[in-house]
C-alpha cells in the first residue's frame, strides 16, 4: 500500500495562520441542517469562508457557484497535488483526512498531460460498459437483495439495500467477486475510509482497500477478462499496477459511497414530500424528477478536499497564499442565492456542481453510470413494494455526521409482506 504520509513535508508557511474568524468546519448542524450551517457563513464571511478542519488545520471552504465553477476550471491557479500544502508541518501521521489529501500515485493527484492520460484510461475503461448490461444487472441485484426482506415486510433500506446494490455494482464492472467475506469487508473499509464513525480507523481502512485492489490487479494480470480492471492493464497508456490500483479504489469509492446516499436520499424525498406520494408507485418520471433535485438540494458529496494555490491569489474577495487548501462547498455551490435569487431551485436542470467541473470533475461516462445504478434502484424496489412507506416519522431520521458526505444513518420502511 502506498505511504499515504507526504514527502518531503515543508515547514509550515508562516503566513498562513488561522484566520481569527475562522469556524470549524464540524458540529450537530452539519447532521441535520448544514444548508443552515452554509447559510450563515455565507452571511458572515461571503462566498469564501475561513474554516478549521480537523485538529485546528485553516483552509478555505468555497461556498459560492461562480467561485467553486472558477476554482475547478483554474487548475493553473488551482491545482490538485497536495504536496503544495503549507501546512504538512503540522500534520500529524495519524490525521484522519490523510486519506483524502495524502499524497499518491492517484489520477486524483495528477495535473496538465498526466491528468489527461490518467483519466483517458479510466473513461475508456468506463466507455466499455454496456449501460443496458449494466441496468439489467443492477436490476437482478436489486431484486436479489428485495427478496432477501420481502417477505417479512420491513426493511432497513440503507444498509440492506442502497448501500450494497452499487457496491455489488461497481465490483461486478471491476471483475470481482460479487459476493463473500472479502467484498463485504471492502465495503466495510470503504465506508469507513470515507465516513469514518466515531472509533473507526480511516487511515487502517483504507490500507485494506488498497491491499484488497492490489490482489484483483494481480489476478487480473494472469486472467484478463470483459471488465474495468483489465480493460486499465490493457490500455496502450501502460498505466503501472500501482497506479491501476489507486484509479480503481478512486472508481469504486465513487461508484459505491455517493451513489448509495444518492439512492437513500432520494428514497427519502419519494417517501416524505407531498410532491411524489401522489405518483411515486410506477411514476418513473417523478423518479427522474426525484433524483435529479436530490443533487440539488441533498447531493451526497457535500464538500470535496481539496485544491491548492499554485501561487498567492485572490478569490470572493479573500487574499489566498501560495500553498492554501480550498475545501469546495458542492452542496453549498449548489443552493448559491445568486443562483436561485427566489430560493426556490430549479431541479429540472442539470447545471448542479455534484460531480464537480472541470478537468477533475468525475470522468465521463461515470454520472451516466452512477445515473443507471440509482435509477434502477429506486424504481425497482418501488415497483416490487409499491406501497413502502416510512416505519417512522419524517423528523426522526437522522443524517450521518460527516461534512463531507450527506447520508442517513437508518432508512426503516414498511410494506406489505410479499412472498418471492
Amino acid at each position: 500500500m502506498t505511504d499515504l504520509d507526504p514527502a518531503p513535508r515543508p515547514v509550515a508557511a508562516p503566513g498562513c495562520p488561522a484566520h481569527p474568524d475562522a469556524v470549524p468546519l464540524a458540529g450537530l448542524e452539519y447532521q441535520q441542517t448544514p444548508s443552515d450551517l452554509y447559510r450563515g457563513l455565507r452571511a458572515e464571511h461571503g462566498a469564501v469562508a475561513p474554516v478549521l478542519l480537523d485538529g485546528g488545520i485553516p483552509a478555505w471552504l468555497v461556498l459560492g457557484y461562480p467561485e467553486v465553477s472558477y476554482v475547478t476550471s483554474h487548475d493553473d491557479l488551482f491545482a490538485r497535488d497536495s504536496r503544495r500544502w503549507n501546512q504538512w508541518g503540522s500534520i500529524p501521521p495519524d490525521w484522519p483526512l490523510l486519506p483524502y489529501v495524502g499524497h499518491q500515485p492517484s489520477v486524483l493527484f495528477t495535473e496538465g498531460e498526466e491528468h489527461r492520460r490518467r483519466a483517458g484510461v479510466i473513461t475508456q475503461a468506463l466507455a466499455g460498459i454496456d449501460q443496458f448490461e449494466l441496468a439489467r444487472d443492477c436490476r437482478h441485484l436489486a431484486d436479489r437483495l428485495i427478496s432477501a426482506f420481502a417477505g417479512s415486510g420491513r426493511a432497513e433500506l440503507m444498509s440492506g439495500y442502497a448501500h450494497p446494490l452499487p457496491m455489488l455494482a461497481a465490483v461486478r464492472v471491476c471483475g470481482m467477486p460479487h459476493n463473500g467475506v472479502e467484498t463485504r469487508q471492502l465495503v466495510e473499509d470503504l465506508r469507513i475510509s470515507l465516513d469514518a464513525a466515531e472509533g473507526d480507523d480511516p487511515v487502517a481502512a483504507y490500507t485494506r482497500v488498497g491491499e484488497r485492489i492490489h490482489q484483483l490487479v494481480r489476478h487480473k494480470r494472469d486472467r484478463p477478462g470483459p471488465d474495468v480492471t483489465s480493460r486499465m492493464l490493457t490500455h496502450p497508456a501502460g498505466l503501472t499496477d500501482e497506479e491501476i490500483v489507486q484509479d480503481l479504489i478512486s472508481v469504486i469509492a465513487a461508484a459505491q459511497q455517493p451513489t448509495a446516499n444518492w439512492i437513500g436520499n432520494t428514497l427519502r424525498l419519494l417517501l416524505t414530500d407531498e410532491r411524489f406520494a401522489l405518483n411515486v408507485s410506477g411514476g418513473r418520471l417523478s423518479v427522474g424528477e426525484a433524483l435529479n433535485e436530490v443533487l440539488w438540494l441533498d447531493t451526497p458529496t457535500q464538500n470535496f478536499i481539496g485544491r491548492w494555490a499554485v501561487n498567492d491569489t485572490q478569490l470572493g474577495g479573500r487574499q489566498i497564499r501560495a500553498g492554501d487548501c480550498l475545501v469546495l462547498g458542492l452542496a453549498a455551490a449548489n443552493t448559491d442565492p445568486q443562483l436561485w435569487p427566489e430560493a426556490h431551485v430549479g431541479a429540472e436542470n442539470s447545471a448542479h456542481l455534484s460531480f464537480s467541473n472541470g478537468e477533475h470533475r468525475c470522468p465521463y461516462p461515470a454520472p451516466l453510470l452512477a445515473d443507471v445504478i440509482a435509477r434502477t434502484a429506486v424504481e425497482t424496489l418501488l415497483e416490487r413494494l409499491p406501497d413502502l412507506v416510512l416505519a417512522v416519522e419524517p423528523g426522526e431520521l437522522t443524517w450521518r455526521p460527516s461534512i463531507w458526505m450527506r447520508g442517513l444513518t437508518t432508512l426503516p420502511a414498511v410494506f406489505t409482506p410479499v412472498v418471492a
